[in-house]
């Protein structure tokens, strides 16, 4: 079983990597589609989602041709700065944070779209610049759509398996997670390690939907 609790944390460590960064370009991004209005918004929001309804063998395509050895920015940055991604676990967090990417982002956008504008503006009036009203108005108030789009995400990141298997490979003790791992047990016929690695992640998942699930707004406001 030492193989497994390996998986485990290595796909612990990619979901928290994966979800640190979706913080930040999801609220951020979020946040500007939820405020801004922009010729061709509706196109960008569709490519934005897109990864939520892509067939993750076809993501991981799209990635091999950016981030490997002969791909746009992976070739480059072997060339620059001699970093060599594909095959790597940061490889399996870039995938794991693109899959898991519009969970956040939509969940943030959502989020910030129930916070009254008024309440924005009276802060300007009195004298908050744009970084005071976000932070102590318009983020305080969508904390809770912004955490449970997180903790969806996290769940999703933990699960992932197809663009991660195309662009980190399953390298035991470095790129391979537990979704992969749980592959490669079922194929050598590991029953046991697979039952224990099935066990894990479903407790897991169900843990952190639950927990989703409490946050999420309207059921909050319908419980008060």
């Amino acid at each position: 079983m030492g193989d497994a609790w390996i998986a485990l944390s290595l796909t612990l460590k990619v979901a928290g990597w994966a979800t640190a960064l979706n913080l930040l370009m999801g609220v951020g991004v979020g946040f500007a589609m939820a405020r801004l209005r922009f010729p061709g918004r509706d196109l960008l929001d569709a490519l934005l989602t897109l990864p939520m309804v892509m067939p993750p063998t076809v993501l991981g395509y799209y990635l091999l041709v950016l981030i490997g050895s002969q791909g746009v920015i992976g070739a480059w940055l072997l060339q620059h700065f001699g970093i060599r991604l594909i095959f790597t676990w940061q490889a399996a967090v870039i995938a794991a944070t693109i899959v898991s990417f519009p969970l956040v982002f939509k969940a943030a956008r959502a989020a910030f779209e129930t916070v009254d504008p008024q309440l924005e503006d009276a802060a300007r009036t009195l004298g908050s610049g744009e970084w005071a009203v976000f932070f102590r108005v318009s983020l305080p108030l969508a904390w809770r759509g912004i955490l449970a789009g997180l903790l969806l995400a996290f769940a999703r990141a933990l699960g992932e398996f197809g663009a991660t298997l195309m662009v980190a490979g399953s390298i035991r003790g470095k790129t391979q997670t537990l979704s992969i791992a749980v592959y490669e047990a079922v194929q050598a016929g590991q029953d046991d390690t697979a039952n224990f690695l099935v066990a894990v992640t479903s407790i897991t998942c169900i843990a952190v939907l639950l927990s989703a699930g409490r946050l999420v707004p309207g059921r909050v406001a319908a419980r008060a």
